[in-house]
């Protein structure tokens, strides 16, 4: 998947109105990710994605993610694209269906496995 389509496909999925918030949504949701997972996971999903994408969760390798619940998550998002938690929440499950999408289904399955029941939320179909 290219950069452009996967912003668009994020746009699209969190009807947001210009691609330049379709952007801050995919960052936001990245960067909290990355501190979330353990690092080499999340350099592992990083490498499937289209490289201006992929950037986001690249610089904790050799790191363990910290933990904290899907509350947080989408408050961590919220902050950093300057948007209502519900918002927040909307536009972290589009990135999510995007990334499913770009990415084979071991690895979507590698970074699920990173994450805590709670953050079933996130995810739009349920993995086997």
């Amino acid at each position: 998947m290219k950069r452009n389509e996967f912003i668009q496909q994020v746009q699209d999925a969190a009807q947001l109105s210009s691609k330049e918030e379709a952007e801050k949504a995919i960052r936001a949701t990245l960067e909290t990710l990355k501190e979330r997972i353990v690092g080499n996971e999340a350099s592992q999903l990083a490498a499937q994605l289209p490289p201006e994408i992929g950037q986001y969760l690249q610089g904790r390798e050799g790191e363990n993610g910290q933990y904290f619940p899907l509350i947080d998550f989408y408050q961590r998002v919220s902050e950093k694209e300057g948007v209502e938690p519900p918002a927040a929440a909307i536009h972290a499950r589009a990135v999510f269906s995007v990334i499913q999408e770009a990415v084979t289904p071991g690895e979507f399955a590698d970074m699920r496995a990173n994450l805590s029941e709670d953050y079933l939320d996130l995810f739009p179909t349920p993995i086997s």
